[in-house]
């Protein structure tokens, strides 16, 4: 008995030696796309082997997946799902899912918190304290970013995901050096003159005042 746990943002990606690896009859949890569970019975082609069922799933949580590895099934993660950013995202949606207070809580609300922790990111730095305790309070300002991310989620607006974006595309706006090869350091004066004529594009582009 097999569990295989897929990264629900890159759902096909399947690694290369798992091919093989895998053998049916093969269940899904309910939130697997129809073009997954057509790639993974491709992959496994009718190999039915003696291991057992293998299950596919996004969630670790699901009580499907819990009751197979309390069972002794062997989990096989993809590698993408260890990346600190998405367990953090995921860590936050289940906060968001769970916990009475972050569910009371709007943008508005989570202001105070925001200078809270802006402040004492700030007061560490400015202190001098040790890389750790600045990574401690960063990690503070960072929850807060996450927190905004899940509740604009959540009422369909943006997620984390397009929050990223976003400033890869203020970067490539006002900073294009990043992007078009350059290997030497750009000086300060040059800098400043691409951010300004890329902020003018962009509200230019937005038709807002400057």
């Amino acid at each position: 008995m097999t569990v295989v746990l897929l990264d629900e943002r890159w759902p096909t990606m399947i690694p290369l030696e798992w091919v093989g690896t895998l053998s049916g009859p093969v269940a899904f949890s309910p939130e697997i796309p129809v073009k997954v569970r057509w790639n993974i019975n491709a992959l496994l082609n009718g190999a039915k082997g003696d291991a057992g069922e293998t299950y596919v799933a996004f969630d670790e949580t699901n009580p499907e997946v819990i009751a197979r590895k309390d069972a002794g099934a062997q989990v096989l993660a993809v590698p993408s799902r260890n990346d600190a950013v998405y367990q953090a995202q995921l860590v936050m949606e289940r906060a968001n899912t769970l916990g009475e207070w972050e569910r009371s809580h709007t943008h508005e609300s989570l202001l105070p918190y925001l200078k809270e922790e802006s402040a004492e990111f700030a007061e560490a730095v400015t202190s001098g304290a040790d890389d750790e305790t600045i990574k401690a309070e960063l990690a503070d300002v960072f929850l807060q970013v996450l927190f905004h991310a899940e509740i604009a989620s959540r009422r369909g607006a943006f997620g984390m995901g397009e929050v990223a974006q976003a400033f890869i595309d203020k970067l490539r706006s006002r900073a294009p050096y990043l992007f078009d090869g350059t290997v030497f350091i750009v000086d300060m004066e040059t800098q400043d003159r691409l951010w300004q004529e890329g902020k003018r594009a962009e509200l230019a582009r937005a038709n807002k005042p400057l």
